[in-house]
């Protein structure tokens, strides 16, 4: 008798799909409120305010929404964070087949939502970002803020409590953009995007790869913390 078949796994065109959609609208919330919040505005602190509530609020229904379908990684780091984890351990996960799809729908839906939000508001489809953010304290904000991120987010599945991570992870990159000198991009694909419209949220094309290489260092640390502090347990013998 053959054993009974597991549940199927969605396809991957949707799971695909899911990460373009879900990346793209992100960074349309992000470019877009940032824009807004500038045109409402003269107060920095006012609109960085707005930029960071529209991001929790907007964050927090997409991986509700797509959580089911692919995830809702939305980002690069996660994405080789799980690929790597489930890898190590035999668990099904991201593929390492799969693993390039997922990348390009984020990166290239990052870019599409950057452009979507300039039209929205009436401005240059594509305008490289004039804001430098290449300090050392912000590449250092960043490896803080992407550790965070993948501690929280590994944290959350080690003790089997997903369930929280709509709410957890929005919550987290609230927090971030107030504790962090870089405003918490923590994102590649975000990062990328960002780039393309010379708005508040923006970031010059030169300083990505300080922040890309910063985030990659992140998660590094963030599943290192992991390891140390989430220690899988194994059941006493009989």
């Amino acid at each position: 008798m053959e054993p009974p078949a597991g549940p199927a796994r969605i396809p991957l065109s949707a799971r695909v799909a899911a990460e373009f959609i879900g990346t793209a609208a992100l960074v349309a919330v992000v470019v877009g409120s940032g824009i807004q919040a500038t045109e409402l505005s003269n107060d920095v602190g006012v609109q960085l305010l707005a930029n960071a509530l529209a991001t929790v609020f907007g964050l927090g229904v997409l991986i509700a929404l797509f959580g089911p379908v692919s995830g809702a990684h939305f980002n690069p780091v996660v994405t080789l964070a799980e690929w790597w984890t489930q890898r190590r351990a035999g668990r099904e996960g991201v593929t390492t087949r799969e693993l390039p799809a997922y990348l390009a729908a984020q990166f290239t839906g990052a870019v599409g939502g950057a452009i979507l939000a300039d039209a929205m508001f009436d401005l240059p489809l594509v305008e490289w970002s004039a804001k430098d953010r290449d300090a050392g304290h912000l590449l250092l904000a960043e490896v803080v803020a992407t550790a965070g991120l993948i501690m929280l987010i590994f944290g959350l599945a080690r003790t089997a409590r997903l369930h929280f991570a709509p709410v957890a992870v929005a919550s987290y990159i609230g927090a971030a953009y107030w504790f962090t000198s870089s405003t918490s991009f923590a994102n590649p694909a975000v990062t990328v995007g960002r780039a393309f419209s010379d708005t508040f949220a923006g970031i010059a094309p030169g300083s990505v790869p300080g922040f890309i290489a910063a985030q990659l260092v992140g998660a590094v640390v963030g599943l290192g913390l992991v390891a140390v502090v989430f220690v899988r347990t194994r059941k006493a013998a009989v």
